[in-house]
């Protein structure tokens, strides 16, 4: 493991620089404006955001400090296969904006779940926002523990330092900015994590060629892009990339309520679908060059692998290792690097902090206490800070989730495939009800869970590494071959089928226990004949609303007779 290495002046300058810079923003939003004085403004910005910041965003929200950290690593040691995961997200945009934004949107709730009483009634408002806050809580443990890798690896600071001091910074500025700081600090950000893994691209081509680079990772077999094997147990196919990735990414961008209430933060439903779509080749280009990365830091090593070497302890590290021990010659390129996996973590923990701030708010504390309505921006706040310091506890227990880029896909895919499955069935369909929508997510929890975090599971196996260049005093660590086909089924099946199983499983049990159960919808304790059209997804809510014209019609007809 590097230990005992510092930042030059320059990169502590650089690092200061990008720190102050985003808490600057934070502040200027704090005491700018309206002054953060409503929840209107301080959870949506006053919904009169522009397209291009919150396209960024959108981006940004999930895949930061993950995607450089944990890309990087995935290309190294699996391959580039993974890129494959693109297409997936492309074919959301227009499933999102046609189907699940215009029923958001035309609701304009401050919390998605609000959506769930409205069509289902409130118990399944409340498990489904307790599954969001569960699932955020545990990626933000992830998000926080990546820089502390960077530090540690970087500096030698203890990790347990690390995650103390970049927690506690993202509360205090998650606490102070609301939204629009997010997004504007978002902006900022994004621009410093492409630059930090373009400066590895750049160094790497400089060191070996980049027409070398391809083709050392072709001859290392890093250019996997062939496996369309349908076996559900092989980690990374076409099948598990495309429809897995398609799943698990639908559940972010169309239901999950970080990126719906930053899309509520634009005036209209056309910007909102605008952003939607902009922030896909925003997302694509930074997973490219992510990739590119990868096998450019392959190519350094690809004769002494510093984690066969015993340099580093874990794959998460190897981009790290080779900033501060190749490029180290150049002033200035790790600070730059360390300061884009900073920024890009603040953002996306004090957008987490804010989010789930506004569930707390309005999905249990709105529902079980009268708050004084001047108190309601105070407590939000308070909120956001409580949520951040549940982040400090909960990253020391990120480092036993395996990878970065596999535990935070394994997170969403476990509770983001059964929450798109509730979501799916309110939207798409009239016959579902509360008791058959709560028992699908329920049984689809603990099915996704314990297949995640059922154990003993098989190693995950890399590709060929080499330690022939190394110092004659360097051995390869012998790693044992491991029979798959001992553990049990469950446990071997690919991380990314988990949210298609979860979703599918909800749609399935959700239905059968809706058909054979019946309640009354809440339209019917309403005393409504009909449900409202504007709950459902515009092709059913147009049948919807010309059933209801006739009828109407009918009505009419039936009363001038009389």
């Amino acid at each position: 493991m590097v230990r005992g290495l510092v930042f030059g002046v320059t990169d502590y300058i650089i690092m200061a620089a990008t720190m102050v810079s985003s808490v600057l923003i934070g502040v200027y939003f704090r005491f700018s404006g309206g002054k953060q004085k409503t929840n209107e403004e301080y959870l949506l910005a006053d919904r009169n955001m522009s397209i291009f910041p919150v396209a960024i965003s959108l981006m940004a929200s999930f895949m930061s400090a993950i995607s450089i950290l944990g890309g990087s690593a995935e290309n190294y040691y699996y391959g580039m296969q993974f890129v494959v995961i693109n297409i997936g997200v492309f074919l959301v945009m227009p499933i999102t904006c046609q189907f699940y934004l215009p029923v958001f949107f035309g609701l304009q709730k401050t919390s998605t779940y609000e959506y769930l009483e409205l069509r289902f009634g409130p118990n399944i408002r409340l498990l489904a926002s307790f599954t969001y806050t569960l699932q955020m809580l545990l990626y933000n443990g992830v998000v926080l523990y990546a820089p502390a890798i960077v530090l540690e690896s970087v500096t030698g600071l203890d990790r347990f330092i690390s995650i103390l001091v970049v927690g506690l910074a993202c509360t205090f500025y998650s606490t102070l900015g609301g939204m629009k700081a997010v997004l504007f600090t978002d902006v900022l950000q994004s621009f410093l994590m492409l630059g930090a893994v373009i400066s590895v691209i750049i160094f790497a081509s400089v060191q070996v060629g980049f027409d070398k680079i391809l083709t050392l990772a072709k001859e290392g077999g890093r250019l996997n892009f062939s496996n369309f094997s349908i076996d559900p147990t092989v980690r990374h196919t076409w099948w598990s990339l495309v429809i897995g990735g398609f799943i698990t990414n639908l559940s972010l961008y169309a239901v999950n309520h970080t990126q719906v209430q930053r899309i509520l933060t634009v005036s209209t439903l056309s910007r909102a679908k605008q952003c939607l779509w902009w922030s896909w080749p925003v997302l694509s280009i930074l997973s490219l060059c992510t990739c590119i990365s990868g096998l450019a830091i392959y190519a350094v090593y690809k004769d002494c692998d510093p984690l066969a070497a015993g340099a580093i302890i874990t794959t998460d590290q190897i981009m790290p290792y080779c900033v501060v021990n190749a490029m180290r010659v150049v002033p200035g390129l790790a600070g730059l690097f360390v300061a884009g996996i900073f920024s890009a973590s603040l953002s996306t923990i004090s957008a987490s902090c804010n989010a789930l701030a506004a569930v707390s708010l309005f999905d249990y504390v709105g529902r079980w206490c009268n708050v004084n309505p001047s108190h309601v921006p105070w407590l939000t706040k308070l909120a956001a800070c409580t949520f951040g310091l549940l982040f400090l506890a909960l990253a020391f227990l990120a480092q036993f989730l395996g990878g970065l880029l596999q535990a935070a896909l394994t997170i969403f895919g476990a509770v983001g495939g059964p929450l798109l499955g509730v979501f799916t069935l309110g939207m798409f369909t009239t016959y579902a009800n509360e008791k058959g929508t709560s028992v699908g997510l329920l049984t689809g929890m603990a099915l996704t869970l314990w297949i995640s975090f059922g154990y003993p599971r098989p190693p995950t196996l890399k590709l060929p590494i080499s330690v022939e260049g190394c110092p004659l005093n360097i051995t390869a660590r012998i790693i044992p071959e491991i029979d798959a086909s001992k553990y049990f089924y469950m446990y071997r099946i690919s991380y990314m089928w988990t949210s298609t199983i979860g979703f599918i499983w909800v749609l399935v049990i959700g239905s059968v226990v809706s058909l054979l159960w019946r309640q009354q919808q809440p339209w019917q304790k309403a005393g409504k004949s009909h449900p409202d059209p504007e709950l459902f997804t515009p092709i059913l809510a147009n049948i919807l609303k010309k059933k209801n014209n006739q009828k109407k019609s009918l009505q009419t007809d039936t009363n001038k007779a009389h």
